[in-house]
């Protein structure tokens, strides 16, 4: 049976400035660096056979993906990068102070942006100092300009279901390092998770979440490697 593991990116530098980070492509502290570490030494310690790994095409990421790898001792394994598996886009939120934010237009509007479901907040506007249009990363491709949760899972589903599922239907392992809210609709899809209890699923930075599946891809079990910096979990079905 198939085991997948899925690997916050650790802490952040707007992480530690509290700022809306998004699509920008900021690097990990130290502390993040740590934890990305220390997620290697315990896939490795409990055993964990990658085949194959996934993740964004942020810097933050893609490095937590290498710093695990290399600390589980399976640096050799293929590696896909897609800007599918990126954090959900903040759009006019982005690079704002979450504190200011708040402060500005209140805290319940800012919560409403941040923890529903499907209200994005308001769009980025073009030509600015975060519109991503140009960055070949994204070159083809139809950006938005704003995401909610679930919209980060609309992007995020046809992806899962067309490069990701194939491999675990063919019984591979696999780890995906992303972020937050990328991880957050993995996990809804996974253990079906409503629209209302999804937004109060949180996913610890740096910690792995393992999910053991059954051949028809549902959850068998789930726990965290760093059982202290555990977080609840949907109940596997």
């Amino acid at each position: 049976m198939p085991t997948l593991v899925l690997l916050r990116h650790g802490q952040s530098q707007w992480n530690l400035e509290d700022r809306f980070t998004g699509w920008v492509d900021v690097d990990l502290t130290p502390e993040g660096e740590a934890q990305a570490t220390k997620g290697g030494e315990l896939i490795k310690a409990a055993g964990i056979r990658i085949d194959r790994a996934y993740t964004s095409v942020l810097t933050r990421a893609i490095r937590t993906l290498w710093l695990a790898l290399q600390k589980a001792g399976q640096v050799f394994v293929p590696v896909t990068k897609d800007w599918r598996l990126n954090e959900r886009h903040y759009g006019g939120l982005t690079g704002l102070n979450k504190t200011e934010t708040a402060q500005k237009h209140g805290a319940e509007q800012v919560k409403i942006w941040r923890r529903s479901y499907d209200v994005p907040p308001p769009p980025l506007a073009p030509g600015g100092e975060f519109d991503f249009a140009k960055d070949r990363r994204y070159a083809g491709a139809t950006l938005p300009q704003t995401e909610s949760l679930k919209t980060t899972l609309d992007r995020v589903k046809p992806y899962w279901d067309a490069e990701i599922v194939p491999h675990l239907k063919a019984g591979e392992n696999l780890l995906v390092a992303a972020h937050g809210n990328s991880l957050r609709a993995i996990v809804k899809l996974l253990f079906e998770v409503s629209d209302q209890d999804i937004v109060g699923v949180e996913i610890p930075t740096g910690n792995p979440l393992v999910i053991e599946l059954d051949e028809n891809l549902k959850p068998r079990s789930a726990r965290y490697l760093d059982e202290e910096r555990a977080q609840p979990l949907p109940k596997a079905a």
